[in-house]
């Protein structure tokens, strides 16, 4: 419902290569490990957002969006859906192209506000599951 085909295959080849995800730490026992090393294989630069701005897959973490030095093409969050909506106001304010909310991260308002700004936005879908179903 909240990732039409052609906003998906959009995010995926045409909004550029550098995703931010947010909530990625060196835990390789977390999902968002396992997606970034996926994303990473397919070709994108991996920013690690998390408080503790680890470095992961060999790219310098940073503690917010904000703290991002360059710019950032999608944001990619994996975060429980209550702190959602902040990340993806945030992924605007610094002029990210998309957002896209992770398995199970569902804030129809964020999703709303962040298609009102003008950004593609995909929700409760996994870019690791997607990218091969392209074909």
């Amino acid at each position: 419902m909240y990732g039409d085909p052609d906003t998906i295959r959009k995010i995926l080849t045409q909004s550029g290569d550098t995703w931010a995800v947010v909530g990625l730490s060196s835990n390789p026992k977390r999902a968002a490990y396992r997606v970034a090393d996926v994303l990473q294989r397919y070709g994108k630069r991996v920013v690690p957002v998390h408080p503790k701005a680890e470095t992961v897959h060999g790219e310098q973490g940073y503690a917010s969006l904000a703290d991002i030095p360059f710019d950032v093409d999608v944001v990619d969050v994996f975060v429980n859906s209550d702190l959602a909506g902040p990340v993806a106001d945030e992924a605007t304010a610094i002029g990210a192209k998309a957002v896209w909310f992770q398995l199970d991260v569902i804030d129809e308002a964020a999703y709303d506000r962040t298609r009102a700004a003008g950004l593609d936005m995909v929700m409760d879908y996994c870019p690791a599951i997607e990218f091969p179903l392209l074909g």
